[in-house]
């Protein structure tokens, strides 16, 4: 979603002092939605490959832990409860403040009824300034909530783990659930819960009779934070966190956390803590210390991997993600930049405890 967010900021940075091309901005929109999803799949073979380059131990197609959070849909069994994003005390929710819906990538403006759903995912994404959830009711297939003040976006953004081709033509914002062109048996429904508040439910499964039970779990009148078992206490000059991420679906066997950071005009850095209870790192394979702790540079130069953490990789990618096409413009972060970014890096010594999380 990062890649999206730069374009879309870009597209509405080129058009500050007149109107917006709003046909350039939905063509990026879909254009880099496919190119996440490609990059996604991509990251399926990245982290099979870590078990000859790093030392990852008992890893089969049903134990990528963390690593498996970072797949659009992926299924789970979990055995314990998942963990709730904390409430944010004081701030209004969606339903009071639609303006504010991603406005704050630590915060959530919308949530979940606990009691009848499973938290699998919350994200914040800046620069579209879309908030989302990912739940499961019942042990039922997984139901994707996105949030946005703008019913444009929430009518043609990509969704996640979807074909291209599912919102091409936009979905009427009118709660109307619809079949999901491309999918078998994938629904999806757009709606307006209060003025001025738009959002979408999708599900790659299951009847339209569950998609709008599980609906009715969600709750537009409080705020949670986006929080994860990863603090960012030291930036480089001029960086500031765009988008925040947290996967559980696998918790407490694995764990996913991404922040992303940006610096004008295109600096764009993607900081992960992919957490796996069957996760083993030689530590002696380690080039390059942060803040005296093993670290790993990646051959391309690009990629930084802090290796102290047992059972868990904290990395900072900061490499153009596209190879063969050329870089946007302007300085990118550096190795230097990196490290600084993991060196003050906080991780709790118990990743599956959502207390130390707050």
């Amino acid at each position: 979603m990062t890649d999206l967010d730069q374009r879309i900021t870009s597209v509405l940075r080129e058009h500050a002092e007149g109107e917006t091309d709003t046909h350039r901005l939905l063509r990026a929109s879909r254009t880099l939605g496919r190119r996440r999803q490609v990059r996604r799949r991509a990251a399926t073979g990245t982290a099979l490959a870590l078990v000859g380059v790093l030392g990852f131990v008992g890893v089969t197609s049903t134990d990528l832990g963390g690593l498996s959070g970072r797949l659009p849909w992926v299924a789970s069994t979990p055995t314990v409860a998942a963990p709730v994003p904390p409430r944010a005390d004081g701030v209004p929710g969606a339903a009071e403040r639609p303006d504010l819906v991603g406005s704050d990538p630590s915060t959530l403006h919308f949530g979940l009824d606990p009691g009848r759903a499973r938290y699998l995912r919350w994200a914040v994404y800046g620069a579209p300034q879309v908030e989302s959830i990912r739940f499961s009711v019942g042990g039922g297939q997984p139901i994707l909530v996105e949030v946005s003040h703008s019913a444009q976006v929430i009518k043609e953004m990509p969704i996640d783990g979807f074909p291209a081709q599912a919102v091409a033509t936009g979905a009427a914002v009118d709660g109307t659930i619809r079949p999901v062109p491309g999918t078998s048996g994938g629904l999806l429904k757009a709606w307006e819960p209060v003025p001025g508040l738009y959002a979408r439910a999708s599900t790659l499964g299951g009847d339209q009779g569950a998609l709008s039970a599980a609906v009715e779990a969600v709750r537009w009148n409080e705020a949670r934070r986006c929080a994860g078992p990863l603090r960012l206490t030291k930036l480089p000059e001029g960086t500031r966190v765009a988008t925040c991420s947290v996967e559980v679906t696998a918790f407490p066997k694995g764990l996913n956390v991404e922040l992303t950071l940006v610096r004008e005009p295109s600096a764009t850095m993607w900081v992960r803590l992919v957490y796996g209870s069957e996760i083993a790192i030689t530590r002696d394979q380690g080039n390059r210390t942060v803040a005296g702790h093993p670290a790993y540079l990646y051959p391309d130069g690009t990629k930084l991997d802090r290796l102290d953490i047992p059972r868990a990789h904290l990395t900072a990618d900061f490499g153009w993600p596209y190879p063969g096409t050329e870089p946007p413009e302007g300085p990118g972060f550096t190795e230097a930049e990196a490290t600084t970014v993991l060196a003050g890096a906080q991780v709790p010594k118990d990743l599956t405890d959502p207390e130390t999380w707050r």
